[in-house]
């Protein structure tokens, strides 16, 4: 069973999110701010975190810096009545993996929650395994039933990247900032060009493709 610590300095939200969760098979730890969470995890193995941002003692911007700065990569959710875009630009630099905004919809979160535990599976294994196909992150390796297929480090991350989330549209802004990093001097066509090449190199795969989204950027699909 998936363990889930929820970060949350007010009472009954804290014990809202809990009976979702819980509602929805998972299990369930609770903490009122930074520090007590932090003691959280070393008594647990927790698998996700859904955090709030606002808190005393210690806040979420500051719990999360300091578990990413001592290299704990447990997903993390952040859930927070902080809706301006630089608050979630920072999140994100700081290493969040989900951002809602407050009121949420309790299906998308869970919809949110299970799709990051999914993610963390992928990337704890370093493999992501197809009928036909396995994507090894540790080699840098697309094998086949026949063939092995070397690829340059940014063209594998673009590609694990989509692959990690099957079905699911990024925009070439998304895809640099996460590929290349916000300062890069590169441009968006920098990810068509990976693209294409991607897509020449991979053309006989039986398992998946790249799909353009018009206006939006890209996506990956299983072939049917």
């Amino acid at each position: 069973m998936f363990k889930i610590l929820v970060v949350e300095d007010d009472y009954s939200y804290r014990e809202y999110l809990s009976a979702v969760l819980k509602q929805a098979s998972y299990q369930v730890f609770m903490a009122k701010n930074g520090q007590e969470a932090l003691s959280k995890l070393e008594q647990e193995k927790i698998s996700l975190i859904v955090l709030d941002v606002m808190m005393p003692v210690m806040d979420g911007f500051e719990f999360l810096k300091t578990i990413r700065k001592n290299d704990i990569d447990i997903p993390v959710l952040i859930i927070t009545a902080k809706h301006l875009p630089q608050d979630k630009r920072e999140a994100f630099i700081l290493g969040t993996d989900d951002y809602l905004i407050k009121p949420i919809d309790e299906e998308e979160m869970l919809l949110r929650i299970k799709a990051l535990l999914r993610r963390a599976k992928i990337e704890s294994e370093k493999k992501i395994v197809f009928p036909h196909t396995i994507v090894d992150y540790s080699s840098l390796e697309i094998r086949t039933d026949d063939k092995i297929i070397t690829l340059p480090k940014k063209e594998f991350l673009l590609l694990y990247k989509l692959l990690s989330n099957l079905d699911v549209a990024f925009t070439r802004y998304q895809l640099m900032d996460e590929i290349w990093g916000y300062d890069n001097e590169s441009n968006d066509v920098t990810v068509a060009v990976h693209i294409n090449r991607l897509r020449n190199k991979l053309k006989n795969i039986k398992d998946f493709e790249i799909q353009t989204i018009w206006g939006i950027g890209y996506k990956a699909v299983r072939k049917k």
